[in-house]
């Protein structure tokens, strides 16, 4: 019986890769963000370079405050992601702030230094959590959109591609 029901479920597997479109299983992953509307926390940061900064610094420009942290598959994986938008969009009002939850600047200089990783958006070590308990949360990667007058607009949980980034948050830069 427990043979059958394998090979039906080869058979099924083979079925859905000769229906589905290529495109389909080639798609990047990605969580779909939910449209939220509070005002943004009051959140502080000291960036790697010893910059203290604040959200309210960005208002009148679109921040992505990304929770992360180094241990984190996911996380890691998005990060040329997230590059890769930054550049694109940074002319555009568009910043984005990465809080290393639970890391201290040491471990995320050594995280970079090991994995390569060149960054030119803000990295922000954030020992205590501040950013995951402003926004009551305990998952990563998790990523909030706040708009040019301090509104968050739409909360990720989980792992962003390119594409959805394009769709939901250059809308917002458009405004």
């Amino acid at each position: 019986m427990w043979l059958l029901v394998g090979v039906g479920l080869i058979a099924l597997g083979i079925v859905a890769w000769l229906i589905l479109p290529q495109h389909v299983l080639n798609e990047e992953a990605s969580a779909i963000p939910v449209a939220v509307a509070f005002p943004a926390p009051d959140l502080h940061f000291t960036t790697l370079e010893g910059d203290t900064i604040a959200l309210t610094d960005y208002r009148g420009q679109v921040v992505l405050l990304n929770n992360w942290a180094t241990w984190c598959p996911p996380c890691r994986d998005e990060m040329p992601t997230l590059e890769a938008y930054y550049q694109a969009h940074a002319d555009e009002g568009f910043v984005l702030i990465a809080a290393a939850a639970h890391e201290y600047p040491f471990e995320v200089q050594d995280f970079l230094e090991k994995e390569h990783l060149q960054l030119s958006f803000i990295v922000a070590p954030d020992p205590q959590e501040a950013a995951m308990k402003a926004f009551h949360q305990t998952r990563l990667p998790a990523s909030y959109v706040i708009d040019r007058d301090g509104t968050v607009r739409l909360m990720w949980v989980g792992a962003i591609s390119r594409r959805y980034l394009e769709k939901y948050v250059t809308p917002l830069l458009e405004k």
